[in-house]
């Protein structure tokens, strides 16, 4: 897809709809290595903390992804038209250590414009970012006994915060 530089301070979607409606993938890695793995995610958050744009990221320790989030400084987030959403949910539910689920995807995997996490050629938004926080969920510090039942087992997300470096979107 053609996608066009758009200025972080005049990004105007709606993110609630983007995490719940379409999905996002998260890529970590380098593209130019040939080092890299993607997931589907639909838990996050797009905002303002510490004066810097970033998005928030949450990865399960099971998932062949956090070692490529743990070991390179950079990630993509790309959001896809619903046609694709099948895609993107067999990418939620294969691993990539066993499997190349990039190429079973039929997704093209190219490089970004700034960042050495690949994006995909097929998005029609790419949120490239710089990894600059992460921190284990604590399951002690839950105030609604309900946010457990996301982990029968015991497997609590590594968050991930990274500066929004850029932003490109289908006009």
């Amino acid at each position: 897809m053609k996608r066009e530089k758009v200025e972080i301070a005049e990004f105007n979607e709606n993110v609630f709809s983007i995490w719940e409606d379409r999905w996002f993938l998260l890529t970590g890695g380098d593209f130019y290595k040939g080092d890299y793995n993607t997931m589907t995610v639909g838990w996050g958050s797009i905002g303002v903390v510490w004066g810097i744009p970033f998005v928030q990221v949450f990865v399960r320790p099971s998932r062949y992804t956090m070692k490529f989030m743990d070991q390179y400084p950079t990630f993509t987030l790309c959001a896809f038209p619903k046609a694709y959403r099948a895609k993107l949910s067999y990418l939620g539910s294969i691993s990539g250590k066993d499997v190349d689920k990039i190429a079973e995807s039929g997704l093209t995997p190219t490089a970004s414009q700034i960042v050495a996490a690949p994006s995909f050629e097929e998005a029609d938004l790419c949120l490239e970012c710089e990894k600059m926080y992460w921190q284990d969920l604590d399951p002690q510090k839950f105030l609604d006994s309900k946010i457990e039942k996301n982990y029968s087992l015991k497997d609590y997300h590594r968050i991930y915060y990274g500066a929004v470096k850029a932003i490109y979107q289908e006009k």
